[in-house]
């Protein structure tokens, strides 16, 4: 290894030399440089090198070569023999090269590291390019961005498109199923097509096959009328041969590209996204001639994809000028829009009449009806326009339509619900949702919260709330944890809490359901926690004594788990007294016989025994830790930090 790295070293002497003549680096500064060179030269050449250690003698390396380029300007001024290439300019970019090339050896599969060897070698424009992208195909024909890159260097560097499309053949057929490929393909095809036709257009030669802009079409004009001031240097007939072979040369073109797209479906039949692509880049081209390539695709995708929602939501989004923006339904031009779509989406219902055509239909119309989704009064949204109320009674036929054939989901049922709660019509919504959980969607978790929130927000509009429509809502709330597994809705319980709360006799039974409900589920470590919110309210509503009462019961359970032990230290620590510490100490031995192994859990009764315990009680925990845990060591370091 030492012999290797002398020899390299010995090979720098030339270029060390003529920074030292050209007076760039002092001997010292060449001195040093030799030293940092040196280690990083053992680094790279030991047993087993890192990655790291060449891109560090790398980025070395091209920093050097920016301070030598930096001190070679500020010495040459005035001076033209120093201001001559020499070995030193040379050196630097050679010597990097040579380094990406040990490394892409080194390390074949690192696409990250090929990509940036091919970047510097761009970025220099050094002859190494070619050999590289040979080497990188060669270790790997199956990453489609190689041959993109290839390609687009040959077509781009080299301006040889037979030569780009070429390797983008072969990087389809080593990567046949390759969407990325496939579209990089025609864009190339299409992207040499347009060249021409400018090309032809500015020889004028066009024949009206690509839309120009005025200018150029002035100039033409202008031509026309002063030909006499042109002289041809070609005859007749040459400029027909000429025409013709153009026109022969863009026919093969649209051939290539219709083979190419057809090659493309054959590879990948199922793939929407494919065809939307193609379409995309064929649309954008704006070449009139590939209009029959343009209906091919369409009538494709009608064919392969009308069986599914996808085309159908694509198709009307084509109909909208501004995908991303929600339609005006006040202002003309976008009103016409929005029927346009709607045509779509009802030829989508007649052909595809399934749950997931209809919930994307009916999004569309509430977007346009209330795009700001607030909920509006009855009289608020008809009274906006003719319209609204016109698009409102056509969003209800969708959902009755949507009824009869069959094609409800949880999604849509919550959507006919929530919409005619926004237009105030609370009783048809609540009569809608006990109707779908009574029957058909009796385990829909998402309806059922929805129903039983609703009555409870009815229930408090109204003022004073009667015992009988507590009753109501109580057994409406136990009928639905015995059809649906909720432990786990936060805002519910909190809703259902604070509504019980100035009812002593149902909060003591809604109480009495999570013991049973957690009983037979558990509590949980990780995200919402239903013992621990039920003793954070039951604290802010009564305090600690009725808190401690509840939390007692609670660490009854079989898995309370350790989100409520922890809770329930917080508060008796918080307050602080004899009776808190003294809890606090039965907590934390509750929670160890199950969390023995819970590092904090041993820091926590540790740091609480340090500030109210005695130094017996400290020790005793401090060993117990270090018994049970085996090191203790991290204990005594989280208490020092």
């Amino acid at each position: 290894m030492a012999d290797k790295v002398h020899l390299r070293l010995e090979s720098m002497l030339p270029e060390l030399e003529d920074l030292e003549k050209r007076a760039i680096f002092t001997r010292s500064e060449i001195r040093e440089i030799v030293k940092t060179r040196r280690k990083f030269e053992f680094r790279i050449h030991r047993p087993s090198p890192l990655k790291e250690d060449f891109l560090e003698y790398i980025e070395y390396e091209k920093q050097f070569d920016r301070y030598r380029r930096l001190r070679k300007k500020s010495i040459g001024n005035g001076d033209k023999k120093r201001k001559k290439a020499s070995v030193s300019d040379l050196a630097g970019v050679r010597r990097v090269i040579d380094l990406y090339q040990k490394a892409t050896m080194r390390f074949k599969g690192d696409l990250e590291l090929w990509f940036q060897y091919l970047e510097y070698c761009k970025e220099k424009k050094n002859g190494r390019m070619k050999k590289a992208l040979a080497e990188v195909m060669r270790f790997h024909p199956k990453v489609p961005a190689v041959w993109v890159y290839a390609a687009a260097w040959a077509y781009d560097h080299d301006l040889n498109f037979e030569s780009a499309l070429s390797l983008m053949q072969s990087g389809l057929r080593a990567c046949r199923n390759s969407e990325d490929l496939w579209v990089e393909c025609v864009r190339l095809i299409l992207t040499h097509l347009n060249k021409l036709k400018t090309r032809k257009i500015m020889l004028g030669e066009d024949n009206s096959t690509l839309v120009v802009d005025d200018k150029l079409n002035e100039e033409k004009k202008w031509r026309d009328e002063n030909e006499e001031l042109f002289m041809s240097l070609d005859d007749e007939n040459g400029a027909d041969v000429q025409n013709k072979d153009h026109n022969k040369w863009d026919t093969l073109c649209v051939t290539v590209l219709q083979e190419t797209y057809r090659e493309a479906v054959n590879a990948l039949p199922s793939s929407f996204s494919l065809r939307k692509r193609f379409l995309e880049i064929v649309e954008a081209t704006n070449l009139g001639h590939l209009e029959g390539v343009r209906t091919e695709i369409l009538d494709d995708m009608r064919k392969d994809f009308s069986g599914g929602p996808d085309y159908w939501v694509w198709l009307a989004t084509c109909k909208l000028t501004d995908p991303l923006k929600t339609l005006d339904i006040s202002k003309e031009e976008e009103r016409l829009q929005a029927d346009e779509v709607i045509k779509v989406y009802e030829q989508a219902i007649d052909t595809l009449p399934s749950a997931g055509m209809f919930e994307k239909y009916i999004n569309f119309l509430i977007d346009i009806i209330n795009p700001n989704g607030e909920e509006k009064q009855n009289a608020e949204i008809s009274g906006v326009s003719d319209h609204t109320d016109a698009y409102v009674s056509h969003l209800v036929r969708v959902f009755r339509k949507a009824e009869a054939l069959g094609c409800l989901n949880e999604d849509i049922v919550c959507l006919y619900i929530m919409f005619y709660l926004n237009v105030d019509k609370t009783d048809e919504a609540l009569k809608l949702a006990e109707n779908f959980c009574e029957r058909k969607f009796s385990d829909a978790k998402q309806l059922w919260v929805l129903r039983v929130t609703e009555h409870m927000k009815c229930a408090t509009k109204s003022g004073a709330i009667s015992k009988d429509v507590v009753s109501s809502v109580f057994n409406l709330f136990k009928k639905m944890l015995k059809n649906i597994a909720v432990y786990d809705d936060e805002n519910l319980w909190l809703k259902a809490l604070d509504f019980f709360a100035n009812n002593k006799k149902y909060f003591g039974k809604l109480l009495d359901l999570c013991i049973v409900l957690l009983t037979k589920d558990g509590g949980t470590d990780n995200g919402f926690s239903l013992p621990v919110t039920i003793v954070k309210f039951v604290y802010q509503k009564e305090g600690i004594h009725k808190a401690r009462e509840l939390y007692k019961r609670l660490i009854t359970l079989p898995h309370p788990g350790l989100g409520l032990y922890k809770h329930c230290l917080e508060l008796e620590m918080s307050v602080g007294d004899k009776e808190s510490v003294a809890n606090a100490r039965k907590l934390f031995e509750y929670a160890l016989t199950t969390y023995s192994q819970d590092i904090s859990l041993w820091r926590d009764y540790y740091s609480m025994e340090m500030k109210t315990g005695t130094s017996e009680t400290s020790s005793a925990v401090y060993w117990r830790a270090k018994k049970t845990l085996g090191d203790a060591s991290a204990l005594t370091a989280s208490i020092i930090a």
